[in-house]
């Protein structure tokens, strides 16, 4: 499940698949907050949608896209904070959770970390084989971070298991 954070639109995206398999999309949506609501009635809300879509698609892993700095703070701290809930609602079923980076995303479905909006939207249509793209701009980001972590996150995961793997097998020396 990719989640592309956002308090007044939060995109999910579910795809399936394995590396060097065709992609397919299982759902894909778009969670929406009133902006008229107080913050903390908000994110409440935003927490029983993001648990609904748990528990309907029973995700193995869900991949949050990291925040990073904008110009205007307030919407940094309703993005991290809608990422907060989504990374919460994972930890309280279990599921793995793994952050990737906006340029990661689009350099893993585009080829360029530096690809447009537009561009991202073009790849994860054609990578899904969609007849139409996915509206709006959130939803087709939260297949990307989806495709993203499908293609990258395995390797990830195996290089983080062999280097805990090594650490448990190499001895411990006592201090003298």
């Amino acid at each position: 499940m990719g989640i592309d954070p956002g308090l007044t639109r939060c995109g999910v995206g579910v795809v399936d698949g394995t590396v060097g398999r065709p992609l397919t999309m299982v759902h894909v949506g778009v969670y929406r907050t009133p902006a008229d609501l107080d913050i903390a009635r908000r994110l409440h809300r935003l927490e029983q949608m993001v648990e609904a879509g748990v528990l309907e698609h029973r995700p193995d892993v869900v991949a949050v896209e990291r925040v990073f700095s904008q110009n205007n703070v307030r919407t940094v701290m309703g993005t991290a904070q809608a990422s907060g809930v989504a990374m919460l609602v994972a930890a309280r079923h279990g599921i793995p959770v793994h952050l990737h980076t906006p340029s990661e995303v689009k350099a893993s479905v585009t080829g360029s970390g530096r690809a447009d909006k537009a561009q991202v939207t073009q790849m994860v249509t054609r990578l899904l084989r969609l007849t139409e793209a996915p509206k709006p701009a959130d939803a087709a980001d939260a297949l990307a971070i989806a495709i993203c972590h499908i293609w990258r996150g395995g390797a990830q995961n195996r290089l983080e298991l062999a280097v805990a793997a090594a650490a448990r097998a190499t001895p411990t020396r006592s201090p003298r």
